[in-house]
């Protein structure tokens, strides 16, 4: 069914230099309005963050798309992803990559995103209730790590879990940086600035 909004949303995009075919398509096949409250489906394609549960937000397109292009994912890659939120961005990196591994601190958001997935039919994510700090050690090591909350610094043990070759893509003091592992070293390019919210420590017990 064609949806004006989405394919606004994807022009504006376009315009906003977004220009990874790849990754807009992956806009065109995963509907942000599945993500958010049906209160919401008349603004779900508008470029700011909506609110999700748990006091969360879902983040505006235009930067989950600089972030997923800045990460530049290819099909045969394992993605680790820190800060599931409402499931959006994980699903968005299935139709670009192998398998993604996400955690969440909330156990509510890891339901509701699981229930949203299975609804869009997407069977190549998983999503574990944890501390994203210290990344998913068991499924190590990872093609691509994206951070989807800003950080003062990105931890030892998230780069740790980056295969040879591999790429961690955050935002650090404000900053969109991309972190490309040869070996034993470590580059680090800055993007373009970028604001996001802060990561939170721990896991909630509570919700």
């Amino acid at each position: 069914m064609f949806d004006p909004g989405l394919m606004d949303m994807i022009m504006r995009l376009r315009s906003r230099g977004v220009s990874d075919n790849k990754v807009l398509r992956s806009f065109e096949t995963v509907p942000r309005k599945y993500f958010v409250s049906e209160e919401m489906y008349t603004i779900a394609y508008d470029e700011k963050s909506l609110p999700i549960a748990c006091g969360q937000t879902l983040t505006a397109p235009l930067v989950v798309a600089q972030m997923t292009q800045a990460l530049d994912v290819k099909v045969e890659h394992k993605v680790l992803e820190i800060g599931t939120g409402s499931g959006y961005h994980a699903a968005l990196l299935s139709r670009l990559c192998k398998r993604v591994y996400s955690v969440e601190r909330y156990k509510l958001l890891v339901s509701e995103s699981e229930a949203v997935l299975r609804r869009l039919e997407i069977s190549n994510v998983v999503i574990r209730h944890g501390d994203g700090r210290y990344g998913w050690r068991g499924q190590a090591p990872f093609d691509r790590i994206l951070i989807t909350a800003g950080m003062r610094t990105i931890p030892d043990g998230l780069i740790d879990q980056l295969a040879p070759g591999g790429r961690l893509v955050g935002v650090v003091d404000d900053e969109l940086v991309a972190m490309d592992k040869a070996r034993t070293k470590i580059t680090e390019t800055i993007i373009i600035p970028m604001e996001i919210p802060m990561i939170e420590a721990g896991k909630s017990k509570a919700l």
